[in-house]
């Protein structure tokens, strides 16, 4: 079934989060309150509700994008390439508005997925939350109410992996490591994102460290195709 996809018909998707805003304090009494009732879950006796505040960017109603990376692998003189380009900025409706663009033009084209690794329980429904809420409307290959699921356009690198296993969950690193894929060692990792936007504001780091991710994520679906991976010297980034 997966060689019956064609890589180069995938666009390979990650975003990075953070909280809505730079500290608890910022938030207003409402949402304070309701922050106050949902942190409550997960946080433990000892901790207060503005203590747990940097977990806020899991979650769509607390949290707000500030990087979607996107990529796709080409056939080109040379040999199979990874292009790769970024959206990112303090603008969240901006960078969703032009994400959105060109997602309505990578669809104008039959037989387009979307595909990430944990993409179905996080990356896409995160996304369209954030559209949602800033009063974007949905481009048709995420508005999925009401779809069959053969409809769905979404292929997620991590569900392949589970083969039936609903309880099972492996990170992309893990993958990578157990798949010979080599990745490059990073200087900021997943959980310090919020840091490294709200204290140092370097939003090209954290870019960077995304497309990493998009990049990892396509060499793991050709790794499940039996493929050969795409040599480090054949990734292209495009600037803003």
């Amino acid at each position: 079934m997966l060689n019956k996809i064609k890589a180069d018909s995938l666009l390979f998707i990650d975003i990075e989060t953070v909280s809505g805003t730079g500290d608890f304090e910022e938030l207003s009494p409402k949402l304070q309150d309701l922050w106050e009732k949902k942190s409550n879950y997960f946080r433990k006796e000892d901790e207060s509700a503005a203590d747990v505040y940097q977990r806020a960017g899991i979650y769509a109603e607390f949290g707000k994008i500030v990087c979607i990376s996107t990529g796709m692998i080409t056939y080109k003189e040379g040999g199979r390439k990874f292009v790769a380009k970024s959206f990112y900025g303090d603008d969240e409706r901006l960078l969703l508005e032009e994400f959105g663009d060109m997602l309505t033009r990578f669809c104008s084209k039959p037989y387009r997925n979307l595909c990430a690794h944990n993409g179905k329980e996080f990356d896409f429904p995160y996304i369209a939350r954030r559209m949602l809420i800033n009063g974007i409307n949905l481009p048709d290959i995420l508005d999925i109410a009401g779809k069959k699921p053969w409809e769905v356009q979404f292929i997620d690198t991590m569900e392949l992996w589970k083969f039936g296993d609903y309880k099972h969950y492996t990170s992309l690193a893990l993958l990578c490591e157990v798949f010979n894929i080599p990745t490059p060692k990073d200087d900021i990792d997943g959980s310090m994102v919020g840091e490294v936007y709200w204290k140092d504001g370097d939003l090209e780091r954290i870019a960077i460290y995304c497309e990493k991710d998009i990049l990892a994520t396509a060499q793991l679906f050709l790794r499940y195709q039996g493929e050969d991976l795409i040599p480090e010297e054949n990734f292209e980034r495009i600037l803003l």
